[in-house]
C-alpha cells in the first residue's frame, strides 16, 4: 500500500489502529473540517553567520552540516574532528575547513585557543560527557546531540557547568521543533479538550530499525554506550513532559530482551549472513537480503566514489564488520519490548511502549482530555469535541515550505535554525530544548531503567 493509501485507510479505520489495538477513534463520517499543517517560514536570524566546529562527522553531523552548506549566511562550519580519514576528508572538503582545524579527536580541538563561536558535539553517546565539559570551560557555546551523557550524574554535571559559564546549550530533542508537535502542543495548551486526564504513547521502532541499530549497530550493548530507553526513547520521554508541561511524579517499567539471542537462532544458521547459512532466503534479518540486495540502511558505509564498486564493498563490509552477522548471534542486551508508566503531577497519567516488532514506524500518540480527546501519527492527528462531537484534522502530509524535507518531521533544521538565533543573541529562551529542560526528562529514562530491572516504582526527582 502506498503512503498515500495508508493515510485514506487510517482515517477510515481510526489513526494508529495496529499500534496499540487503540479501538477505532473516528467512528462514523469523515471529518469535515481540516486544517492544513505547513512549515513555518523562518525569518533570517540576520548579522554575521556563528561558526562552529563539529566533533564527529557521521549521520548527525552531517544533518547539521548539511543545515550550514543550506544557509551559510547563517552557519559556518570552520573545523572538525572525525577520526575516520574518509569522513574527516569528506566533511573538510564540504565545508572548505583549513588542515589546520581538521583533528583526529575531539581532545586535540581543545588544545588549541578558542577560535570558532560554538562546537556541534554529534560524537557517540558515550563521548558526549567529555568534549561538551571542555566546550563550556573553554566559553564555548554547544549543541549536544541527545542523549546529553550516559549517566544521570553526567548530566547534572554538564547542568551545573552550562548554568555556571552562563553559555547557550541545545539538547537535540528535535521533535520539540517539528510542526506536528508544535501545533499538537498548542492545542493541548488552547484548552479544547479540557483538562488533560491521561496520555498514550507508542514508538513503534521496526523490526529491520531495531536490527541494524540496537542488535547489529552502534547501540547494541547498552554498557559500552547507554540503556535503549535514553538512546532511542529519550525524545519521547521529551515529548510526553512537553506536552504535558507537568512534572513527572513517579515511573515504573518493565521489559526484556526477548527475541534476539542465540537460543532462538534458527537450524542452520551461520554466525555471518555471508558464511552459507541454510536459512539466510527465510530470515527477515538477513544482511545480504537488507544490505546488498535491497540495498538499504546503507547510509552507514563510506562508500568509495565509483558506484561499480559498490556492490563488492557492502559484501566486505558484512564479512568484516558487525552489520553482517546473525542477529541472534551478537553480543546484544538492549530490550527489544519495553513498556512505561507514568504519573505526572495533578494526577495525570501517561504511558509509553517501545517496541521492536512492527512493520511500521513513526510515532503515534492518543490524549484523553475531559471535554475531547485527540489521536495523531505524526502525519496527521484528530480532535473531536465530545460536545458536539465535531472532528478537526491537522494535517501535515500536504506541506511544503522551507525545512519540509529536513528529518524528523522538519524538526532538525528547524533546531538548527534556532539555536543559530539563541547564540546569536546570547538567548536561551529562544530554545524550547534547553539543558535545563532536557535533562529533566532524561532522569526520568534512567529512572525507568532503574524500575525495569530492579523491579520497583520509583520517584523522579530533580
Amino acid at each position: 500500500m502506498t503512503k498515500k493509501g495508508r493515510r485514506k485507510a487510517i482515517k477510515k479505520i481510526g489513526l494508529g489502529l495496529g499500534a496499540m489495538a487503540m479501538g477505532n477513534p473516528m467512528m462514523g463520517e469523515e471529518p469535515q473540517a481540516k486544517i492544513i499543517g505547513d512549515f513555518p517560514l523562518l525569518k533570517p536570524n540576520g548579522g554575521k553567520a556563528i561558526t562552529a566546529i563539529t566533533l564527529g562527522a557521521g549521520a548527525r553531523g552531517n544533518t547539521y552540516g548539511g543545515y550550514a552548506l543550506n544557509y551559510p549566511e547563517e552557519l559556518d562550519i570552520v573545523g572538525v574532528a572525525e577520526p575516520i580519514p574518509i569522513r574527516n576528508e569528506r566533511y573538510a572538503q564540504k565545508h572548505n575547513i583549513k588542515d589546520q582545524h581538521r583533528f583526529v579527536t575531539w581532545e586535540h580541538v581543545f588544545d588549541q585557543p578558542k577560535f570558532a563561536d560554538a562546537v556541534l558535539i554529534t560524537t557517540p553517546d558515550d563521548l558526549h560527557y567529555g568534549p561538551c565539559m571542555k566546550a563550556l570551560e573553554m566559553g564555548y557555546d554547544v549543541l549536544l546531540e541527545k542523549p546529553i551523557a550516559p549517566t544521570e550524574e553526567e548530566c547534572r554535571d554538564i547542568l551545573a557547568l552550562a548554568n555556571k559559564t552562563g553559555r547557550i546549550v541545545a539538547v537535540c530533542h528535535v521533535l520539540r521543533y517539528a510542526p506536528y508537535f508544535i501545533e499538537l502542543r498548542e492545542f493541548l495548551q488552547s484548552g479544547k479538550i479540557g483538562e488533560i486526564i491521561s496520555v498514550d504513547h507508542f514508538e513503534p521502532i521496526q523490526h529491520i530499525h531495531m536490527s541494524h541499530s540496537f542488535v547489529r549497530g552502534n547501540w547494541h550493548n547498552s554498557k559500552e554506550t547507554t540503556p535503549i530507553i535514553l538512546a532511542k526513547s529519550c525524545h519521547d520521554m521529551d515529548i510526553l513532559r512537553w506536552l504535558i508541561d507537568k512534572p513527572c511524579e513517579e515511573v515504573s517499567a518493565f521489559g526484556s530482551l526477548k527475541w534476539f539471542q542465540e537460543g532462538n537462532a534458527p537450524k542452520g544458521s551461520t554466525a555471518r549472513c555471508t558464511d552459507g547459512c541454510a536459512v539466510e532466503g527465510q530470515c527477515p534479518y538477513s544482511a545480504l537480503k537488507i544490505y546488498y540486495r535491497d540495498r538499504d540502511w546503507t547510509y552507514v558505509f563510506d562508500f568509495p566514489e565509483d558506484e561499480t564498486k559498490h556492490g563488492e564493498f557492502i559484501l566486505e563490509q558484512l564479512r568484516t564488520t558487525n552489520y553482517g552477522r546473525c542477529v541472534y548471534k551478537m553480543e546484544n542486551d538492549q530490550p527489544d519490548h519495553y513498556v512505561m508508566s507514568m504519573q505526572f503531577a495533578d494526577e495525570i497519567t501517561a504511558s509509553f511502549s517501545m517496541e521492536a516488532f512492527t512493520s511500521y514506524h513513526g510515532r503515534r500518540t492518543r490524549v484523553m482530555g475531559a471535554m475531547g480527546d485527540i489521536v495523531g501519527d505524526m502525519h496527521e492527528f484528530v480532535h473531536t469535541d465530545f460536545l458536539t462531537g465535531e472532528k478537526t484534522v491537522w494535517d501535515q502530509t500536504k506541506a511544503t515550505g522551507q525545512f519540509a524535507k529536513s528529518g524528523h518531521g522538519g524538526g532538525d533544521w528547524s533546531l538548527a535554525h534556532d539555536w543559530v538565533r539563541a547564540v546569536k543573541q546570547q538567548d536561551a529562551s529562544q530554545l524550547t530544548s534547553t539543558i535545563d529542560a532536557s535533562v529533566e526528562s532524561h532522569i526520568m529514562a534512567f529512572k525507568a531503567e532503574e524500575s525495569r530491572k530492579n523491579r520497583t516504582v520509583e520517584k523522579v526527582e530533580l
